[in-house]
């Protein structure tokens, strides 16, 4: 079995679950039906995953979701 899986909308998924790196275009809408309505909750639904890493210093995804 390969070290990633599909997940919601066929996107690619780390082991660990976490939207690949390579798909920071990943809408905040998109991620709030994985992780809630309070995700990112003064972003725009249409700003993208790389965007909100950029604007908060954080290196990932999951880095972002320990520290909010």
């Amino acid at each position: 079995m390969s070290q990633g899986s599909r997940g919601l909308d066929n996107r690619h998924r780390d082991a660990n679950g976490e939207i690949s790196r390579k798909h920071g275009n990943a809408q905040i809408r998109s991620l709030r039906r994985i992780y809630g309505p309070e995700f990112a909750p003064s972003r725009r639904a249409d700003m993208i995953l790389r965007s909100l890493l950029e604007e908060t210093g954080q290196p990932s995804l999951r880095q972002y979701l320990k520290n909010r």
